[in-house]
């Protein structure tokens, strides 16, 4: 395989992961750009046989925390774990970095901070909080990719709640210029205390699913009235899908995505004191599982993204094991492309479908171009679907090992990911 750490090369698999379908052909890569795709008999280039060709993962729902958090993860040990999962261009989200990127003056620190330090393509997200809407248009301005507005409380005091107001003042902006809305669908209700911190059935008992539908509600109401792509990030409650459904069948500018463990686990099977399965909205019981699986099958969900939220290990309360003071947040950026294909294979996906859910579609909510097409960048994975391997959090790139994830087994093993036909490494990530 000497081709494969130059910009021009030809790669040829049994199993090209174009956007029409997987099919046997030859992939010619030139100065970093698809510029041929020709039969699988070519006499030339470096043969993958049955290994998959697919395009780079677009995950647009990742913190990266930098600057200020740099302690919670950072650019250079995200994007090279998300360089190691497949991942070839990322958007960064607003928090949980110190400041938070609700300014133009904040969101030229994240890039000066980014700019040396890149393994992937890196775009922003601004945020929305109450007092900082005449920045938003400054914000668009810049390049932004869309903007995140929380319907509750952050888990950080300087990413404080949209309320109705701020939603309504920003959306008709945003529907002028054709930039998502991406919301943190949960509006918070009194609920009992947990009777037991350390009991995961309590934990989901104080953000029921009425939490998701009552904010899913009300953005679908300020989607109707103002015309703005409204996206709700990371679905958890399946409950709310009938309801997705017709919006998107009405014709609303919706899109939708969940995310790899809301699809893997299930309530049922985490332990009480379990404090790394922590996440906001919370990871449901079985049939909820299920239920996402089919909101991805009939396309009510458009996709998948991460949200990869780290934070340091002692945030988590692993010794006491108490789910209300620990810090709410899944890593997983390392490992979606082979967490995705697990479940989604026992179901009998494809790899077009998964390509679709993890690559294709993110890509058009943040207006970039991917695909295994002619003219378009070589941001490629090589990836053999029957290979499988145990999680082992030590192995990972991230700041910090703890994850969900640990010990399971996966399948799909990645074998090779180009960034604009090379090798990812610190320094050749760009800032889109």
């Amino acid at each position: 395989m000497s081709q494969l750490d130059a910009r021009s090369f030809t790669l040829r698999s049994r199993r090209v992961v174009t956007p029409t379908g997987v099919v046997a052909a030859s992939v010619r890569v030139s100065e970093g750009v698809i510029v041929e795709i020709g039969p699988y008999d070519s006499e030339q280039g470096d043969d993958l046989g049955d290994w998959a060709l697919a395009p780079g993962l677009v995950d647009p729902h990742v913190h990266l925390n930098e600057p200020g958090r740099t302690d919670w993860e950072g650019f250079a040990t995200g994007t090279a774990a998300a360089a190691a999962g497949g991942v070839t261009t990322l958007v960064d989200m607003p928090l949980n970095s110190s400041p938070v990127t609700t300014s133009v003056a904040a969101l030229a620190a994240k890039r000066h901070a980014a700019k040396s330090n890149l393994s992937v393509d890196v775009a922003f997200h601004a945020g929305l909080v109450p007092g900082a809407e005449a920045e938003i248009a400054g914000l668009l301005d810049a390049g932004v990719r869309g903007v995140k507005a929380f319907l509750c409380h952050s888990g950080i005091d300087d990413f404080p709640a949209a309320t109705e107001r701020e939603l309504r003042a920003v959306m008709p902006l945003l529907a002028e210029r054709g930039v998502p809305l991406l919301a943190h669908a949960e509006i918070a209700h009194d609920t009992p205390p947990m009777p037991d911190p350390r009991c995961y059935a309590d934990y989901v008992a104080t953000r029921p699913a009425s939490f998701e539908r009552d904010a899913i509600a009300l953005l679908l109401d300020l989607c109707r009235e103002t015309g703005c792509p409204t996206h709700i990030v990371h679905l958890a409650d399946a409950g709310s899908l009938p309801t997705l459904r017709d919006a998107k069948a009405e014709g609303l500018p919706l899109t939708v995505e969940t995310c790899p463990h809301y699809l893997t686990f299930a309530a049922e099977e985490i332990a009480d004191g379990a404090t790394e399965f922590k996440c906001a909205p919370p990871i449901r019981d079985r049939a909820n599982r299920e239920g996402l699986w089919e909101g991805l099958a009939d396309g009510t969900i458009d996709f998948i993204a991460t949200d990869h939220s780290p934070c340091p290990p002692e945030m988590k309360q692993l010794h006491e094991g108490r789910f209300d003071l620990a810090w709410g947040g899944v890593s997983s950026l390392q490992l979606a492309l082979p967490a995705v294909w697990t479940e989604a294979s026992r179901r009998r996906h494809s790899l077009l479908d998964v390509a679709n859910w993890l690559s294709h579609r993110p890509a058009q909510l943040v207006g970039f171009d991917a695909g295994v097409v002619v003219g378009a960048a070589a941001n490629l994975v090589v990836f053999d679907p029957e290979a499988g391997f145990t999680v082992v959090g030590a192995d990972l790139l991230h700041r910090h090992k703890l994850t969900p994830y640990e010990g399971r087994t996966l399948r799909g093993v990645i074998k090779k990911v180009f960034l604009h036909g090379e090798t990812p490494a610190p320094g050749i990530g760009r800032l889109r």
